[in-house]
């Protein structure tokens, strides 16, 4: 894993599934230092408890492949926005 440099990138796109690590685990090692960076998981893992697993550990968004270019960059400039998506790439209150 890369070494984090706060305030170097604005969002952070990431699957699921990597090798050595899982993009969940990044999610968490995140939050856990502190950092409040935007993270969008784009994923082929459609389960319900993987999916929650990310919500609730701080994904800006959770988007199942095959993701369009205009719903994921609705959740990017949502992320950049400070706001929250639907899956539809639509804000949401």
């Amino acid at each position: 894993m890369a070494e984090y440099v706060p305030g170097r990138f604005d969002c952070l796109i990431t699957d699921v599934s990597m090798p050595g690590h899982s993009g969940l685990d990044l999610l968490q090692h995140l939050r856990t230092i502190g950092s409040r960076i935007p993270v969008i998981i784009v994923t082929a893992d459609t389960t319900s408890a993987t999916r929650s697993r990310a919500i609730h550990g701080g994904a800006h968004a959770y988007l199942t492949k095959p993701v369009s270019s205009e719903a994921l960059l609705g959740h990017l400039q949502s992320a950049l926005a400070g706001s929250r998506c639907g899956d539809d790439g639509r804000e949401v209150s």
